[in-house]
């Protein structure tokens, strides 16, 4: 049985507890983290108690797309995303940026909009470069473009594409990078952890810009999952190992795993989320190019998938009275055979 006894120990960061997820990833020289959103950061302190504790990366879950802080055409707004920087430097946390380039953090003003490709490339360039330029030395990388390609592995139906044309993709790489040199720049994507032609796509996507001699540092495997249909750990561990061949890290970037498809009680399947959660983890930790194992949130109160208060999904490892759930302590226990 796992003990989560709290044994504190003092650091130059903070006192963390020996038995929470950043201290033990710590020591393993990984990051390990959770997507933020502005409002309960800002106002519940159980949440940031918990966030400050457990993870030493952060995401901006909505602070930092293209609506939120350029919601109009002559104006940018970076207040909810300056605070979550504000709260990650006061306790020695990384930030990564998300996203620059998104094809549904578009705001009005720009879909609804009949922008010729020039002028479009005009707002990108002037987007990405005050934006980058605005976090520039504060952020450790930048999930630059963001699901550019379909389930089928085609390229996408964006305003950006059909516009601009794929050559959109390259020109924000080397713009971001123009900007800020040292943040590592990321291509993300949903549904690409494992073999298939997703993944096929996105590899032979990231191959050309490499070979071109693009700034493309790493990518992004989203992995948000379900227990009916969960990647294979040995696709994923392939996948990788690719991605290595060409240079490149992998951040797991948004991981959750919904519950409500499975099969079984919910005791059984908060085991197989706990499972599932573990399994990735230790494919991540094997690999020597994945270093960041980031939730997309992390206490059931706070997510995406859950449409009202009612709602019996339950994705993330703390639930929504933030008590560790099995798949925290399956984490915990994972990163502890490793130590």
């Amino acid at each position: 049985m796992l003990t989560l006894t709290l044994l504190i120990v003092t650091t130059t960061e903070s006192r963390i507890p020996r038995i929470s997820l950043r201290f033990l990833a710590q020591q393993q020289g990984i990051w390990i983290g959770a997507a933020v959103s502005a409002q309960p950061l800002k106002n519940d302190a159980h949440y940031q108690e918990v966030l400050a504790r457990e993870f030493n990366i952060l995401t901006p879950e909505n602070a930092m797309k293209f609506k939120t802080v350029h919601p109009e055409r002559l104006r940018y707004d970076f207040t909810k995303a300056d605070a979550i920087i504000s709260f990650a430097k006061t306790h020695n946390m990384q930030v990564r940026g998300h996203t620059l380039v998104w094809y549904k953090s578009n705001p009005d003003w720009l879909n609804k909009s009949n922008f010729t490709r020039e002028q479009l490339l005009d707002i990108l360039q002037e987007h990405i470069y005050t934006v980058v330029s605005h976090f520039r030395g504060k952020l450790v990388s930048w999930d630059v473009v963001n699901e550019a390609i379909t389930p089928e592995g085609k390229m996408g139906g964006s305003l950006w594409q059909k516009v601009i044309g794929s050559e959109y993709i390259e020109l924000a790489f080397r713009w971001a990078h123009e900007k800020d040199p040292q943040a590592g720049l990321f291509y993300n994507d949903v549904s690409g952890e494992g073999l298939g032609q997703k993944s096929d796509a996105i590899y032979n996507l990231v191959k050309d810009l490499r070979q071109r001699g693009v700034p493309l540092d790493g990518v992004g495997f989203q992995m948000h999952l379900n227990l009916k249909s969960p990647p294979k750990p040995q696709d994923v561990a392939k996948n990788i190992e690719r991605l290595a061949e060409l240079g490149l890290e992998v951040h797991i970037t948004e991981m959750d795993v919904e519950i409500n498809t499975g099969i079984g009680t919910r005791k059984e399947r908060l085991a197989a989320q706990a499972s599932i959660y573990s399994q990735m983890l230790q494919v991540c930790q094997e690999a020597p190019n994945c270093k960041a194992f980031v939730l997309w949130g992390f206490t059931d109160r706070h997510t995406w998938l859950r449409q009202s208060p009612d709602d019996p999904e339950a994705p993330l490892i703390f639930d929504q009275f933030y008590r560790p759930k099995p798949a925290y302590k399956a984490l915990i226990k994972t990163l502890q055979q490793n130590n």
